[in-house]
């Protein structure tokens, strides 16, 4: 008997997605309750269950719990594995590192080749490809749609016109945020949500009395990033849409090898770039498209190592990284203001009431103690420290999620959240939050780096964000 493997999105989702290939995408198809596959355990989180039923295997991934156990009455043994999305069939005959990380509950490639540094360099020379389909992705729709999100985010959503993108972040009633994405405004009362983690739960408790229908379609839709300096030049070959006169942050509709896409002038490098949505069931098709065509512009497929920096680059925040949901923090402190992470233009405190409005209100006037800043490291110095101990100094190959302690003198008044070597400028430098006082721009530093397991200092200057901000980013007509 082959082995059959099937996930379901518990609690989130009542569909269960079966797939006798593990190289083949998931499609949906209605089985019995989760709880009859011994897996009750894990309501009340999203998760994903895989069962390799042949081999009596049940894997369970979330983006935040780890569970296993064992099932006597199939005799299934319970862990955690990830699966494929929309593209696997395409990028994992390209993955040659065999470098893959969990996103969301997918395989996601860390690196296609042994090192980032070609798709690093596709991002900011040429074209990149990013499978983003892990993205949490909803669709709002009914007559109260826009009633509820206006609820929920701290922006007035009354601002943003039909075919508009916004990034934006929302809060719970102490004004503490719960989570950062885009909303791409589709139609009147029509928005597709992207999210970090799983936010079903928290729109539809929002929504109560309402008329409002909260899909999600995270499993439906899948969706690329197409980034870097020749990304518009490769899409107006391929795409029957209006890419040329597509401003910042817009969205427009068209196909790609016959296939219905939105095309929006958005992404996560700080650079010119797209992102593609396109309906799971057609997703290769518009892989293969971009491929094909890719080749006369230095197409590269990238995966999440290369991502890092660039983002870094752009002084963008990644959630479980640079700052924690409120939903998950266990001390007062892990929480954030809007405020206190660069978000404080996304907060409108003008509209009309929205979630943690009273305690926003209250930062706005009195102000927060600590803000998220750049800071770029004294590469000299660093050096100094390497050569003091008879070593060579080298920069570092990836970017480091490792938190470390920022200092003023001898006192601790930050740490720096995520710190890399930047290519494109020839800086080390570092996302940090540190305390208000000391956020000015111009403000001297250090920075704890580790050399040897002796722990030193570094200095570093505070320095607005983002690092890298280049003109063709917005520019139009590209």
């Amino acid at each position: 008997m082959a082995p059959v493997a099937c996930t379901v999105q518990i609690a989130e989702s009542a569909l269960i997605y079966v797939r006798g290939d593990p190289h083949a995408s998931q499609r949906p198809s209605r089985l019995p309750p989760a709880n009859e596959f011994g897996v009750g355990t894990f309501l009340g989180s999203s998760m994903r269950v895989r069962h390799d039923i042949a081999v009596g295997r049940c894997s369970a991934v979330g983006s935040h719990h780890s569970q296993s156990g064992y099932n006597p009455k199939f005799g299934i043994k319970e862990e955690i594995m990830p699966i494929g999305t929309a593209f696997h069939e395409r990028t994992f005959p390209l993955c040659q590192s065999l470098n893959y990380r969990e996103w969301s509950g997918y395989y996601t490639v860390s690196v296609y080749e042994v090192h980032h540094e070609h798709e690093y360099n596709a991002i900011r020379n040429a074209a990149a490809l990013i499978d983003i389909t892990p993205l949490y992705k909803y669709l709002i729709t009914g007559r109260d749609a826009t009633k509820l999100v206006n609820r929920i985010i701290t922006r007035d959503i009354n601002k943003v016109a039909k075919g508009q993108v916004i990034y934006c972040c929302w809060c719970d009633e102490q004004g503490k945020v719960v989570d950062d994405g885009t909303i791409t405004r589709l139609d009147e009362n029509r928005y597709r949500w992207t999210a970090a983690e799983p936010n079903l739960r928290w729109f539809h408790q929002n929504g109560l009395n309402m008329d409002v229908q909260i899909e999600d379609i995270s499993e439906q839709t899948a969706a690329l990033a197409l980034q870097g300096p020749t990304s518009a030049r490769l899409l107006k070959t391929v795409a029957e849409a209006e890419i040329a006169n597509l401003k910042y942050f817009r969205m427009t509709s068209g196909k790609i090898a016959g296939v219905p896409v939105d095309i929006s002038r958005t992404g996560y490098t700080g650079d010119v770039g797209y992102e593609i949505w396109v309906d799971w069931e057609n997703a290769v098709k518009v892989w293969d498209a971009l491929s094909a065509a890719g080749r006369r512009f230095d197409l590269h497929p990238t995966g999440m190592l290369a991502l890092d920096v660039a983002r870094v680059e752009a002084g963008l925040l990644l959630l479980d990284v640079d700052y924690t949901s409120s939903r998950k923090a266990l001390i007062p402190s892990q929480k954030y203001s809007p405020y206190e992470l660069g978000f404080g233009k996304m907060v409108h405190l003008q509209k009309e009431n929205f979630i943690g409005r009273s305690a926003l209100v209250k930062d706005d006037s009195q102000g927060v103690e600590r803000q998220f800043v750049g800071l770029e490291l004294d590469w000299l110095e660093i050096e100094a420290l390497y050569e003091s101990l008879g070593l060579t100094p080298a920069a570092p190959s990836q970017a480091s999620r490792a938190h470390v302690p920022v200092y003023s003198g001898n006192r601790q008044v930050g740490k720096a959240t995520s710190t890399t070597w930047s290519p494109v400028l020839k800086k080390m430098i570092a996302l940090a939050s540190v305390e208000s006082v000391h956020s000015k721009p111009g403000t001297k530093l250090q920075m704890e780096v580790t050399i040897e397991a002796v722990r030193q200092k570094a200095a570093g200057t505070v320095v607005k964000l983002p690092f890298f901000n280049p003109p063709r980013k917005t520019v139009v007509p590209v």
